[in-house]
């Protein structure tokens, strides 16, 4: 038994002119017709098609409409048995719904060729796109999609002022004289072309569905500085004899040490010095490296790669904050916070709510964790005043398993103690980790003050004692 089937035409890039006798012979032919859009110069050509306008206007996102229609007209093929689909222009020429239809296995799908609008903006442009090494890319994608390209680009799918302004926003050092050509209603008898710079891209014309535009150079191509990154990691990776040896375990350690370095540049930021951003930009980079390091060697090894890294991380944080792409409603913190977890719990299906609590986390860190997971349930102290009294009753366990002498019941005891202390820090809406560092950060420099003043005086502090100790803390403790 054969597959159902879907022809697949294209008509052409403006007028019926454009249109070939055997794309219409294919049309005559078909009893089931669809086509993607009515907003086509041509679309008149294939009569009583049912058309996925209404798609455009109901999806959220043009990778829902692609796919919704791609899927309709696969329905109606297995209804039918087989049915054409005419798209404008030429059916492989940015035509993410064919693409998906080819790549479908419940049909067989047949593309027959078509004239596309390339074809009349390279004669309108009068270049040959082979001898100019010319690139074609889609509006929608242009911050990736042109990453490291400085030119010459033909971007498509320019429908929108708001996709010229995100294509103009998406080369940060470009100097606004760069020539740009926009070309409009190609094939028709409204046809326009434009000539102006990047700075007026967005503010020329009104783009429509017809409109694309033609950059002959980019003096500061789109992500130079991350591509060139990503390119030095690699470079590394192949070259250096040191890089070479490293694996995930071995790299871990820098990791870390990159993370508290990090940790160290933003608290020592300071809102009226711009000179302290220097510390934590060098920091950032030395940590953006490691996740390139790891990256790069998952990529030699065939596993994933950097572009997985950020695809990943953006389609999460995309489905995670529905208020902002979707049309959930979410007004303040508290809403925001409650939407991520539920959404998370959705993704995850996790048997417990400590699953996902990194098992290596500082200690503090993972008791707060707990916690928070745990309170998330109900199962907490109303307010800090519950969670006090748990210090003074554990610090007098502690002081009963002292007495006793068993070092195993010392240690279970002291770990209630700072479990009881954390449980308090978190109700205070302190981070314990960061209040301990503080406090060891407070008694270091006081201690080198005690040395300093020591050194003044001539006292050598392994010999002074306790109580000589104790008067140079009070002293320095005055000072402050």
């Amino acid at each position: 038994m054969s597959l159902p089937s879907v022809v697949v035409v294209g008509l052409g890039p403006g007028g019926p002119e454009y249109v070939t006798q055997h794309t219409l012979d294919v049309i005559e032919r078909a009893p089931h017709r669809f086509l993607r859009t009515e907003q086509h110069p041509s679309a008149s050509l294939i009569p009583s098609a049912t058309s996925f306008d209404d798609v455009y206007e109901r999806a959220d996102t043009f990778d829902d409409v692609y796919a919704e229609i791609a899927e309709r007209v696969v329905a109606a093929a297995i209804e039918h048995g087989e049915v054409v689909y005419a798209v404008p222009g030429s059916p492989l020429v940015l035509e993410r719904t064919v693409r998906t239809l080819m790549a479908d296995d419940r049909i067989t799908c047949t593309v027959h060729p078509a004239m596309s609008f390339l074809d009349i903006a390279y004669v309108r442009l009068g270049i040959d796109p082979v001898e100019a090494r010319l690139t074609l890319v889609d509006g929608h994608d242009f911050a990736t999609a042109a990453a490291g390209l400085t030119g010459p680009l033909l971007v498509a799918h320019t429908h929108a002022n708001w996709v010229l302004s995100d294509i103009k926003l998406a080369v940060e050092n470009a100097t606004g004289d760069e020539p740009v050509v926009v070309l409009q209603r190609l094939g028709t008898t409204e046809e326009l072309i434009t000539h102006t710079t990047w700075a007026e891209l967005d503010r020329t014309v009104e783009a429509d569905h017809l409109t694309c535009i033609y950059i002959p150079n980019l003096y500061a191509p789109v992500g130079a500085e991350l591509v060139r990154f990503h390119q030095l990691a690699r470079t590394l990776r192949e070259q250096c004899p040191w890089d070479q040896e490293q694996t995930h375990r071995s790299l871990v350690r820098y990791l870390l040490e990159e993370t508290y370095e990090v940790v160290d540049a933003l608290e020592a930021l300071d809102p009226d010095d711009p000179s302290t951003d220097d510390a934590l930009v060098e920091e950032l980079g030395d940590l953006l490296y490691q996740i390139e390091f790891h990256a790069t060697i998952a990529e030699q090894e065939g596993r994933f790669t950097m572009a997985d890294v950020a695809r990943g991380v953006h389609d999460k944080l995309v489905r995670r904050h529905p208020h902002v792409f979707g049309d959930a409603v979410a007004n303040d913190t508290d809403t925001v916070l409650r939407n991520w977890d539920a959404i998370k719990r959705e993704e995850k299906q996790r048997s417990s709510i400590f699953e996902g609590i990194p098992s290596s986390s500082p200690s503090l860190s993972y008791a707060e964790a707990v916690q928070r997971k745990a309170a998330k349930l109900g199962f907490d102290w109303p307010d800090v005043h519950g969670a006090l009294p748990k210090i003074a009753e554990e610090a007098a366990e502690l002081t009963e398993a002292a007495k006793s002498g068993d070092e195993l019941h010392v240690h279970e005891e002291l770990g209630d103690l700072l479990f009881a202390v954390v449980n308090v820090a978190r109700h205070l809406k302190v981070e314990p980790e960061a209040a301990l560092r503080a406090a060891a950060q407070k008694f270091r420099t006081r201690f080198e003050g005690v040395e300093q003043l020591a050194r003044d005086r001539g006292i050598d502090l392994h010999t002074a004692g306790l109580t000589a100790l104790d008067a140079l803390w009070d002293e320095i403790k005055t000072r402050e």
